[in-house]
């Protein structure tokens, strides 16, 4: 009896898991289906920000704020002759990281939106920065760095 019992409680919660499918959020993906080829999204609670193309042929890191709907401006961000690779965003939507190739170097950056100011994070020893992610109180910050020819992933501490 305990057996059928457990059987029974296992298929429920099974059958319970399958209720409801995943579902695409509609009010935000037709302003996101833009023809392109958008790249590295990073979610915050207050928006989302992402790679996309720019009128210019490069790319650019774009904002969407999710209580309007609508993509804000990153004054100081995003310069004509640089090319981000990677971003990542802490859960408020104010602090960026970045990795971008500008003049033939690839950077490591920091992005404070609520101040336009942005600021290089030094590698040491040195490396080629690809992938990045900031923890959600942008304090910490993770990088896939290349040195030597090995992949590596570096945590540093920000202030």
């Amino acid at each position: 009896m305990t057996r059928a019992l457990g059987g029974c409680l296992v298929l429920l919660l099974l059958a319970g898991c399958q209720g409801q499918g995943l579902q695409p959020e509609m009010g935000l993906n037709p302003r996101l289906a833009q023809p392109g080829d958008d790249s590295s999204p990073s979610l915050a609670t207050t928006g989302m920000a992402w790679i996309a193309p720019a009128p210019n042929g490069h790319q650019q890191i774009r904002w969407l704020d999710f209580a309007s709907g609508l993509g804000a401006p990153l004054p100081g961000l995003n310069r004509p002759d640089a090319q981000p690779i990677s971003v990542g965003v802490d859960r408020l939507g104010q602090r960026f990281a970045l990795v971008r190739s500008l003049e033939g170097r690839t950077e490591l950056l920091i992005y404070e939106r609520n101040l336009a100011l942005l600021r290089p994070i030094p590698l040491l020893p040195a490396g080629v920065p690809a992938k990045v992610a900031l923890s959600g109180d942008g304090r910490v910050l993770a990088v896939q760095v290349s040195r030597e020819g090995r992949w590596q992933v570096e945590v540093i501490n920000l202030p």
